[in-house]
């Protein structure tokens, strides 16, 4: 409609409407009562996720991992299964200013039980053997030793490491811990970091992979952060005699970190991942664990001393 048609339109509406919808000119004329706004949402809470280490500390955690591997190659299926209960420690050698602390990762002792189809079951406790059995001379060496020496920042990076000369599977689960992000988090918030893995291969030499580590902040709770993590890799990898090797890196879980003590109370990782074909096409590995953590409280560490 052209514009100069509007305004005499306007006039006839406004004529013909009724009385009592009509707003009587003058100053005695109200607006119409604006509609309530709704209250604006309180911003989300944010947290300063931090390590927090002094001199002189002797942390403990209850650690047990159970794994069973399943391999089936040429219509044979073979089943080993690992069930292994250890005490961590960490001793705190020196902490800097910023927080930065340097530390001794050891296992204070460890109870391993074995079974392989077919064959009896192979049991070495450290406390109560005296001589391990065949096979489990290194993990006996590297009981109640300094495994390394790890230098560490607030947020969990690994500054340094020097370690021991004994290759012992008892050490941890492939990382030292989870790492922390840079600023304060919201629940709901993610970060991520990369894992560099290096898988030996049978000629001796090492091919480097790359991964990602990805964590969430799922909720605060009485001053406990519970931490989503997930792994997985980002090198393709079309080898499955390699992508079998890697099996125990691909893992999801969570950690429980004391927010204002800055350390990890406990924390789980599962493994259940399947290859084919990593010994010719009729074979299959599957690769099934669950890693488990929790902190002996320093009360409990002193009465299980005294006992």
């Amino acid at each position: 409609m052209p514009a100069r048609h509007l305004l005499p339109l306007a006039v006839l509406i406004a004529c013909f409407v009724p009385p009592a919808l009509a707003q009587p000119p003058g100053p005695s004329a109200q607006p119409p009562a604006a509609s309530p706004q709704p209250p604006l949402a309180p911003a989300q809470e944010k947290y300063l996720l931090r390590y927090r280490f002094r001199e002189g500390d002797t942390l403990r955690w209850n650690v047990l991992h159970r794994c069973e591997v399943r391999t089936t190659v040429a219509e044979t299926t073979q089943t080993a299964e690992t069930t292994t209960t250890s005490v961590k420690v960490w001793r705190v050698r020196q902490v800097q200013p910023d927080g930065t602390a340097t530390f001794e990762h050891l296992v204070e002792d460890i109870d391993m039980r074995n079974r392989l189809t077919g064959r009896d079951e192979v049991h070495y406790n450290s406390r109560r053997d005296v001589a391990p059995p065949p096979g489990f001379e290194h993990i006996a060496q590297a009981v109640g030793v300094p495994l390394a020496v790890l230098t560490l920042d607030c947020r969990g990076k690994v500054l340094r490491q020097a370690k021991s000369q004994l290759k012992a599977a008892v050490s941890s689960n492939g990382g030292i811990t989870v790492c922390l992000p840079d600023e304060p988090v919201a629940v709901g918030s993610q970060w991520s970091f990369p894992h560099p893995i290096e898988v030996p291969l049978p000629d001796g030499t090492v091919r480097r992979v790359k991964s990602r580590q990805t964590l969430t902040l799922e909720s605060v709770k009485t001053g406990v952060a519970t931490i989503r993590v997930t792994s997985e890799i980002l090198t393709p990898v079309d080898d499955p005699r390699l992508e079998s090797q890697l099996l125990p890196f691909e893992s999801s879980g969570w950690v429980r970190l004391d927010i204002q003590r800055g350390r990890v109370l406990g924390q789980q990782i599962d493994v259940d991942k399947r290859v084919v074909g990593f010994r010719g096409g009729a074979s299959s590995i599957h690769y099934l664990s669950r890693w488990t953590e929790e902190l002996i409280p320093a009360e409990t560490e002193v009465a299980c001393h005294v006992r």
